[in-house]
């Protein structure tokens, strides 16, 4: 049967509507799993768009946009420290956007955008601390620690757990911030001694505090707000801020260079920097500080003017050749050794 114009066209309008609604964004999220998939679940719900999404930790977040650098399949990176996001724009790997919501956004937030050139923004900020199982502590007789002197004491022998730098942006903030704290040789020092009580270097940053709340492990040491999510849920986590000071993250997020959804990618871009995107977090476990002035902060998230922050320089340490000679060093010195 010989199909009619009128036909013909319908038809052609119902292939192009249906192209439409099949338009898809690539998304790596290196924030908890239960943030992504709701971050995913509302862009889904207000926006005819499918999400691909992979979480990756930041330090292997930054390895497959690397990688892929030739043929990039990732639209967008949400997420995660922003040193390696810091080092993806120093590496051409990340798109220059100046999204109309930057002016809506607290004063870190910006300032990252403009170190890295605009190849990335803060999307939300938390301290570096530990969590610690209360229960444990108590059966063993642990004294807790509340500076980062005391996590040397050999009653945590086997009780600590942290994640490699390598693939965690949580422990390179660690790193990182052990230099900037005690310089760079003590800080190595510091970490050598600190491997005699560790049991595990997980690749999550999270994934310690998660050991320490299932009762696997007396201590982990991450974000503050990681501590935070395993209290509120119930779990006999006791969240400490280190005595001596400590660092923080800039949760970060960039385009990718040369990406194959680009307009889907600015976005999802411009949506999640959005304030009623960013209220809605803490109903999925998110208790960092939100980048949109505007936006509700976590009751339980961490007050940071109440903590001793250092003044964490995030251009250096963000930069590839910093960061690549400390993971080098880590590797040679702790990592190797820890391995073997």
């Amino acid at each position: 049967m010989t199909k009619t114009p009128v036909a013909l066209a319908s038809a052609a309008a119902m292939l192009a509507a249906g192209a439409a609604a099949a338009q898809e964004l690539n998304l790596i999220c290196s924030a908890d799993q239960a943030i992504c998939e709701r971050l995913v679940q509302e862009f889904e719900a207000s926006h005819d768009m499918n999400i691909n999404m992979v979480r990756l930790s930041s330090g292997e977040a930054y390895a497959k946009v690397r990688a892929e650098a030739r043929n990039p399949q990732t639209d967008v990176w949400w997420g995660g420290t922003g040193d390696p996001h810091l080092q993806a724009a120093a590496d051409d790997l990340t798109a220059e956007y100046r999204s109309p919501m930057h002016e809506e956004l607290q004063p870190w937030a910006v300032t990252q955008a403009e170190t890295s050139e605009y190849r990335t923004v803060g999307v939300y900020s938390g301290a570096l601390g530990w969590g610690y199982n209360t229960e444990i502590f108590e059966e063993k007789g642990i004294e807790p620690p509340r500076c980062w002197e005391d996590l040397l004491d050999s009653s945590l022998q086997g009780e600590v757990q942290i994640a490699d730098p390598n693939s965690s942006g949580t422990a390179y903030t660690t790193l990182a911030t052990l230099v900037q704290l005690m310089g760079e040789d003590e800080a190595f020092e510091y970490l050598k001694k600190l491997d005699a009580n560790v049991s595990q270097y997980t690749k999550s940053g999270s994934a310690p505090v998660k050991s320490a709340a299932r009762g696997e492990t007396g201590l982990g040491i991450v974000f503050m707000h990681d501590a935070v999510a395993q209290a509120e849920e119930g779990f006999p986590i006791e969240v400490v801020a280190p005595c001596e000071g400590t660092g923080y993250e800039i949760g970060s997020m960039s385009l990718i260079a040369g990406a194959q959804n680009p307009d889907a990618a600015k976005v999802f871009y411009d949506w999640v920097l959005g304030a009623d995107v960013q209220s809605v977090m803490p109903e999925a476990g998110s208790y960092q500080i939100p980048s949109n002035a505007n936006a509700t902060a976590p009751e339980a998230a961490p007050d940071l003017s109440e903590l001793k922050l250092i003044d964490y320089d995030f251009a250096e340490f963000g930069s590839s050749e910093r960061r690549s000679a400390l993971l080098s060093r880590w590797d040679e010195e702790v990592g190797g050794v820890a391995n073997n």
